[in-house]
C-alpha cells in the first residue's frame, strides 16, 4: 500500500513540473527530392507570359463625293479634307468705246482648298487662289474648338463683319458682292473668339486683328495699331414651333480701332461697282501733300438680315464706315455708307439657304430630271461722304454715289456646278467733267462655277 501511494505522489509532482527536457538533436533529414525550378535562389527567373498581340489597328479611310476627297482614320479624330473652286466668267458691257472696262473672259476665282482636324480638337484651313490678280493666299488659320460655345481662331480668314462677305463664295446671289461690301473688310490676320448657344439660336464672334481698309485683306500691320471687330447674329425662332420663322436671321456687327497710312501704303481703298470699274478714289501724288492717306478713328456699322424659307430668298445689308483723313495739314472725320435688299426665288428642283441652293436631283434627262433654277433682283445703292469733295477726292473723276439694279438666273446642274447669267446696272452721282454724271454702267455676266 505504500509502495502504490508513493508512484501516485511521484506521478502528480511530475505532471505539475511537466515533461522532463529532452538533450538537443539534429532536426532529422528531408530526403525528399527538390524541384529546382521552385527554388529562387538557386535558378533563374521564370520566363514572363506571353504579351497577346495588339488588337488590329481598322485602316484609314478614303473617300470621294459631293463635298470633297477626304481621308481619314478610322476614329475620324484625323481627317485631311480637299476641296476646290473653279468660276469662269465671260463680262461684257453694253456701252460703246466711251465704257469704262473691256469685254473679256476671265478666271475669276481658282481656289484649291486644303480642310483638316487634328486629335478631333483642331481643325486647319488653307486656301489658295491661282487666279491672276487674286491675293494667292486667300485663307489660313488653326481653329481650337474644345466647345461649341466656345472656339479660338487664329491666322488669316474673312472677318467677322459683312453678311455677305460671310456667305460661301459658291452661294453668292450675283457674280460679284453688292456695294456695301465694300466698306467692310476682306480678310483679317488675328485672333478670334467664337461660339453659339442652343444649336444656332445665338452665335458670336469677336476678334483683335491687324486692320485693313474697306474691302482690304492685308497681311501685315503697316502702323503698330489693332482693330477690334465682332458680330452678334440669332435665329430667334430657330427652335420654334413655326417652321416659317426658322429661316429668319437678324445680326449687328463692327469694328473699332485706329489706321494711319504712308505714302506707300494710304490705307485707303477705291471703290468699284459691279462690273469692276473703279467710280471714286482718294487724291494721290507723290508727296504726302498732294495724297491722301488714313489718319486717326476707323470705325465701321452694319446691321444686317435675311430670311429663307422653302425656295424663297431675302437679304438686307447695311454698312457704314467713318475715317478719318488726312491731305497735308488739312484732316477730315469721313463716313460712306451703303446697302441693299435682295430676293430670290428657286423655280423648281431645289431649296434656298444662305448656305446655297441644294439641288433635289442632279440634271438627268432619262429621268426627268433638270436640276434646279433660280432666279433673283439686287437692288443696292452708296453715298459717298460730301465733304470728301473737292479737298480729298476730284469730282471730275470720282462719283460721289452710285445705284445699281440688278437681275440674275442660276442653273444647277447638280449640287456642284452651276451656270449664272446676270446683269447689272449701275447709275453714278457725279463722277464726270463740268459736274456731270459718270456713264450709266451696264454690264453682263455669264459665269461657269465648279465647286466641291
Amino acid at each position: 500500500m505504500l509502495t502504490a501511494s508513493c508512484l501516485v505522489v511521484s506521478a502528480g509532482a511530475w505532471a505539475q513540473q511537466g515533461p522532463v527536457p529532452q538533450p538537443h538533436a539534429d532536426p532529422p533529414k528531408d530526403d525528399t527530392p527538390r524541384d529546382p525550378a521552385l527554388n529562387p535562389a538557386t535558378t533563374a527567373a521564370p520566363p514572363p507570359a506571353p504579351v497577346p498581340p495588339p488588337a488590329p489597328v481598322p485602316p484609314p479611310s478614303f473617300t470621294a463625293g459631293a463635298e470633297g476627297f477626304t481621308l481619314s482614320s478610322a476614329d475620324k479624330q484625323y481627317q485631311l479634307k480637299l476641296r476646290g473652286i473653279l468660276q469662269s466668267d465671260a463680262r461684257f458691257f453694253a456701252q460703246g468705246k466711251e465704257r469704262a472696262g473691256n469685254n473679256t473672259f476671265l478666271v475669276r476665282r481658282f481656289q484649291p482648298t486644303f480642310d483638316g482636324t487634328l486629335a478631333g480638337l483642331v481643325d486647319f484651313r488653307f486656301q489658295l487662289d491661282l487666279a491672276p490678280n487674286a491675293q494667292p493666299i486667300q485663307d489660313g488659320y488653326a481653329e481650337i474648338h474644345p466647345a461649341r460655345q466656345f472656339r479660338i481662331r487664329v491666322g488669316k480668314f474673312k472677318a467677322p463683319v459683312g453678311l455677305e462677305r460671310l456667305q460661301p463664295v459658291t452661294a453668292l446671289l450675283f457674280p460679284e458682292f453688292a456695294l456695301p461690301t465694300s466698306l467692310v473688310p476682306n480678310r483679317e490676320v488675328g485672333i478670334q473668339f467664337a461660339g453659339d448657344f442652343s444649336g444656332g439660336v445665338l452665335s458670336y464672334a469677336l476678334g483683335a486683328f491687324n486692320g485693313s481698309p474697306d474691302n482690304g485683306a492685308a497681311d501685315l500691320n503697316v502702323d503698330d495699331n489693332v482693330e477690334l471687330e465682332g458680330r452678334l447674329f440669332a435665329h430667334p425662332f430657330r427652335n420654334g414651333s413655326v417652321d416659317a420663322l426658322k429661316g429668319l436671321g437678324l445680326g449687328i456687327s463692327g469694328t473699332a480701332g485706329s489706321e494711319y497710312g504712308t505714302l506707300g501704303a494710304t490705307q485707303e481703298s477705291v471703290l468699284r461697282a459691279e462690273g469692276q470699274q473703279t467710280f471714286f478714289s482718294y487724291l494721290t501724288g507723290t508727296t504726302l501733300e498732294t495724297t491722301v492717306v488714313a489718319s486717326g478713328r476707323h470705325y465701321r456699322f452694319s446691321p444686317q438680315a435675311y430670311y429663307y424659307n422653302g425656295p424663297l430668298g431675302l437679304m438686307a445689308e447695311y454698312a457704314s464706315s467713318t475715317q478719318d483723313v488726312r491731305r497735308g495739314a488739312d484732316v477730315a472725320r469721313l463716313t460712306n455708307d451703303a446697302w441693299q435688299l435682295s430676293a430670290s426665288y428657286v423655280l423648281f428642283g431645289g431649296k434656298a439657304s444662305y448656305e446655297g441652293v441644294k439641288p433635289f436631283h442632279p440634271v438627268l434627262p432619262s429621268e426627268g430630271h433638270w436640276g434646279a433654277v433660280e432666279v433673283g433682283a439686287r437692288y443696292s445703292g452708296l453715298r459717298v461722304d460730301p465733304r470728301a469733295f473737292p479737298l480729298f477726292a476730284d469730282p471730275s473723276r470720282s462719283a460721289s454715289g452710285a445705284q445699281s439694279w440688278g437681275a440674275v438666273a442660276h442653273w444647277y446642274l447638280s449640287g456642284n456646278a452651276r451656270v449664272t447669267f446676270s446683269t447689272e446696272r449701275t447709275t453714278f452721282a457725279g463722277g464726270a467733267a463740268d459736274g456731270g454724271n459718270r456713264p450709266t454702267e451696264i454690264a453682263f455676266f455669264n459665269r461657269v462655277q465648279a465647286y466641291f
